[in-house]
């Protein structure tokens, strides 16, 4: 059982910033971006210059914001927040680029939701360090060029395919794809965390929350709180046992599907014959945002081999009707097992 740190942080208060790592040393997993991104921060600064412009994409809770944080920390530069959806004019944009200072890191996550009018303000920005205001319109138009000081763009996304290209090719850093965390990976973090929040965990509660995890930190520590949240009333340390009792109450399975993971299958399986059947088509029937569905619950099916998605549609694999129970149909006995 390992053991709690002598004078546990106050974790009532902004949790997730505690729980974020401080350093790359921290920061477990991601292996290959972290190697690139070392060389990356060690040539800049070498240069005494700022990282060249980034962008991350993957699914959601793999860790981009942190990794934005950590890049601000390591280059001793402030990091400026935003998202696609918060800047809705060039108006917006041009106040956020016309405050930052020399070296500062401005995050924009979400980048996939910028509108293309704001693109094309950023390009200049991100290439040349001046921002084109138009001032007027028509024939007696002008435009009036702003330089700005140079900075760092960290951009995050978890639908890469709705980025213009011509933004994409501006990341001149480069871009990195955050895969999901093994078991390992997963259970190590939530030890780490186990440790800051002062929780008494026994070695095989970690392995069980990360088996349930969905290959995902964000997911972890929020069962972590949640075991812990249930040990605390049961007046007791947090077991596998207390975890297993703890996650039937989320209603999460064995391997983490959540009721609504397990109501998209059941709706494929026994309303579609199993599919293929189009995603809008599955978001009406179980009343649910096709967008919640594509970028939270079906690259977690997918990666468990639950789901195939096809030209056609979405599928049910021979290992989707084991694991819920439904005999397989013979013409996709041959498929996953």
């Amino acid at each position: 059982m390992s053991s709690p740190p002598t004078k546990p942080q106050n974790d009532e208060l902004f949790l997730d910033q505690t729980l974020r790592p401080q350093t790359f040393d921290e920061y477990v997993g991601q292996e290959h971006i972290k190697n690139n991104l070392a060389i990356l921060l060690a040539a800049a600064k070498e240069r005494n210059h700022p990282p060249e412009h980034l962008l991350f994409y993957g699914p959601p809770g793999l860790g981009k914001t942190t990794i934005a944080h950590l890049i601000a920390k390591e280059t001793g530069r402030q990091l400026r927040s935003t998202s696609g959806p918060a800047i809705e004019k060039v108006g917006d944009l041009a106040s956020i680029l016309t405050n930052l200072a020399s070296g500062d890191v401005l995050f924009i996550d979400e980048v996939h939701r910028l509108n293309k009018l704001i693109e094309e303000v950023l390009y200049p920005a991100m290439e040349s360090g001046s921002l084109d205001i138009v001032i007027g319109k028509g024939p007696s138009a002008r435009i009036i060029q702003l330089e700005l000081p140079p900075f760092t763009l960290i951009a995050a996304t978890t639908r890469i395919s709705l980025l213009s290209s011509p933004l994409r090719s501006r990341f001149s850093g480069g871009t990195f794809r955050l895969e999901f965390y093994t078991d390992e990976e997963i259970a190590r973090i939530v030890r780490r965390s186990a440790g800051i929040l002062g929780i008494a965990l026994h070695p095989d509660a970690a392995a069980e929350i990360a088996r349930r995890a969905r290959f995902t930190p964000r997911v972890a520590n929020f069962l972590l709180k949640r075991c812990r949240d249930f040990a605390q009333v049961q007046k007791g340390d947090l077991t596998k046992d207390r975890v297993r009792e703890a996650l039937a109450l989320l209603d999460i399975d064995e391997i983490g599907l959540t009721a609504l993971d397990r109501k998209i299958l059941d709706t494929v399986i026994l309303k579609f014959a199993g599919g293929p059947v189009g995603l809008k088509t599955i978001a009406a029937s179980i009343s649910e945002e096709e967008e919640t569905i594509e970028e939270v619950n079906e690259p977690f099916l997918m990666q468990l081999g639950l789901l195939d998605r096809t030209s056609r549609g979405r599928m049910a694999t021979a290992k989707t009707y084991r694991h819920l129970g439904h005999d397989v149909p013979k013409e996709r006995q041959g498929g996953l097992l």
